[in-house]
């Protein structure tokens, strides 16, 4: 029987309304979502079943940074986080600008941190082998970019508003429009993944992906927020999200996928 909007609607209102009545009985708020979420189903299959291993550094505190790459200032170019400027010609699509803050629990600014995202392109297709989804490519886009974050925490990107596309997970899946973004730290086992979205985009309800974040405030920090002082007067529209990486107001964070 083929798996449809519907069905994945009923179980998305089922986890929501059981997470609202854990939370009223008592149950501590759940800023990340549980790796078993049923209407995710690949993360249903693929999830940990097991506790994370922790690894014993205190024989050779080296023993991470041997099996991960160090990155550098000298390794980011001036037009990596321009995603519009690394081919010949011009992308297709509505430039935007994404600019905000990585910030520890009390609000701190971390700097020199190492920000990479990926994209589909307008057409919402991404440049890569695996992509099934029948949507033009763009040879002036790749959808890759990279930066580091200043004195201030700050990152900054120039791109193009990514195309929501199909996602073959049920009958008509359809991600919203969204930014994968990710934080090195200072070792690759380090490494944080998360996504970025748009305002008011009418496929939230329909997506078990951002709606595995059960709590609405959590969810909530995921979603940007248009910012006209960060918009390029007739060149891009500026968004403004910020990445907060732990304590009550942390964002939600691809853990364990």
């Amino acid at each position: 029987m083929t798996l449809t909007q519907h069905d994945i609607d009923r179980e998305i209102a089922a986890e929501h309304a059981a997470y609202e009545k854990r939370v009223a009985d008592g149950a501590p708020v759940e800023h990340q979502p549980r790796r078993d979420y049923a209407p995710y189903r690949s993360s249903v299959l693929r999830h940990p079943k097991q506790p994370p291993v922790t690894i014993d550094v205190s024989k050779d505190p080296e023993l991470v940074e041997l099996h991960s790459p160090a990155f550098g200032e000298r390794d980011i170019t001036e037009i990596d986080n321009d995603l519009t400027r690394q081919h010949q010609g011009e992308p297709i699509g509505e430039r935007i600008t994404v600019s905000g803050r990585l910030l520890d629990r009390a609000g701190r600014p971390i700097r020199g941190q190492l920000v990479e995202i990926w994209q589909a392109n307008s057409a919402g297709r991404y440049a890569h082998q695996r992509e099934q989804h029948d949507a033009p490519l763009d040879p002036n886009f790749t959808g890759v970019g990279r930066t580091l974050t200043d004195d201030d925490g700050r990152y900054h990107f120039t791109t193009v508003q990514p195309g929501p596309y199909p996602w073959r997970q049920h009958l008509n899946a359809w991600r919203p429009a969204h930014i994968h973004f990710s934080l090195f730290g200072t070792a690759f086992t380090q490494r944080l993944v998360t996504q970025m979205y748009f305002p008011s985009d009418p496929l939230f309800p329909y997506d078990p992906i951002i709606q595995s974040v059960t709590d609405d405030a959590a969810r909530q920090r995921l979603i940007a927020t248009y910012d006209h002082s960060l918009s390029v007067p007739e060149f891009s529209m500026g968004y403004h999200w910020d990445i907060v990486l732990d304590g009550p107001q942390a964002t939600w964070i691809e853990e364990g996928r």
